[in-house]
């Protein structure tokens, strides 16, 4: 499995920080030729410096776009075009999660979110995937969640995002069964990575995996041949069967409790010290 993505080039979103520079990372590790994608190029290029100091492969490309732009994906297939770059495994990680309730929540951060997990990643699978399927030959891995399965009050944009890249990403699959093309949904439950920064929420690091455990796992899992991934501890899928098994009423009550638990109710918006207001 360690040789599976030798000479291989991936195109990694959200590669600037939390799991996709640990997607990258191992990548890089693992001989891949790795494009970093995000909106900040300089952290990019701390990315790029880092698998250079590895000495694995091929240095790394560096695109900086913003997905969640409606000419975002574009821009990337643009730029693909342009320095005669073919990629062999799309990556989609990139993503962001409102906190809070939903009324009491400003707007824009919700329809971002929008814009990112489900448009900019149906975008770029689309155009990515059709070149694919020409050559009779790539994969794709859509970073979804174990949050995908259930409804979840205090994040519920984020949620049902991830619930549209669960049922595109399994049907997807299905239509490129047989066709050279391999889909993989990964779901990965809480990450310590910053990702609700920005707000008082918080992740504890003693019940969340590390970003390097489940790049490692999904990249394993699609190395086997898996249709998907739940990287990380093994609680985070027998998690999911919760939201299969119980009526729907009585999961989302469940998961409401979970999150007033966490103060998610809670949530209000704090000054971050590099002044950003998402993520890369």
């Amino acid at each position: 499995m360690k040789d599976a993505y030798r000479g291989a080039t991936a195109l990694v979103t959200g590669a600037s920080k939390g799991i996709g520079r640990a997607y990258a990372l191992e990548l890089a590790r693992r001989g891949a030729r790795v494009i970093l994608l995000a909106r900040s190029e300089s952290d990019l290029h701390r990315v790029a410096e880092r698998i250079r100091e590895q000495r694995n492969g091929p240095d790394a490309e560096v695109i900086a776009a913003d997905l969640a732009d409606p000419d975002g994906p574009g821009q990337v297939l643009r730029q693909l075009r342009e320095r005669g770059l073919t990629v062999d495994l799309l990556l989609n990680n990139a993503a962001m999660g409102p906190v809070g309730p939903v009324l009491s929540r400003p707007l824009e951060p919700q329809l971002l979110s929008v814009d990112l997990n489900v448009r900019g990643l149906l975008a770029l699978t689309h155009g990515l995937g059709n070149q694919m399927a020409e050559r009779g030959s790539g994969g794709i891995i859509n970073v979804s969640s174990t949050a995908a399965f259930q409804p979840m009050p205090y994040q519920a944009t984020y949620a049902a995002t991830k619930a549209f890249v669960l049922s595109f990403t399994e049907a997807l699959a299905e239509e490129l069964r047989g066709t050279g093309v391999r889909v993989m949904a990964a779901h990965p439950g809480a990450v310590a990575t910053g990702f609700f920064d920005g707000t008082s929420a918080t992740i504890d690091p003693s019940a969340a995996d590390t970003p390097a455990t489940v790049a490692a796992g999904t990249l394993d899992d699609f190395a086997r041949g898996r249709d998907v991934s739940y990287p990380g501890r093994a609680v985070n899928r027998a998690m999911t069967w919760i939201g299969r098994l119980l009526p729907r009423v009585a999961v989302v009550r469940v998961a409401g409790a979970v999150n007033r638990r966490l103060r998610l109710h809670e949530v209000v918006d704090v000054a971050r010290p590099d002044g950003a207001t998402r993520g890369s």
